[in-house]
């Protein structure tokens, strides 16, 4: 995995497919049987960026994979 900032605030990651796969996989766990103690708000945050993603994911897997293959 490599981390660039891309501009103050915004971050540019580089993974590959399995490390970004776990690390949404943990997030859903959190998302889905967070503990008492975690902020209602971070609890929001964190099903808004799963929801983001989930939307940009669904739109990888309509367009043609980057080497062309169907």
């Amino acid at each position: 995995m490599h981390l660039e900032w891309a501009r103050p605030g915004v971050l540019r990651a580089t993974a590959h497919a399995f490390e970004f796969a776990a690390l949404v996989a943990a997030a859903r766990v959190v998302a889905e049987s967070a503990p008492p103690d975690i902020p209602q708000e971070a609890l929001a945050q964190l099903r808004h960026v799963l929801h983001d993603y989930d939307a940009q994911a669904l739109r990888l897997r309509e367009a043609a994979p980057p080497n062309g293959d169907a």
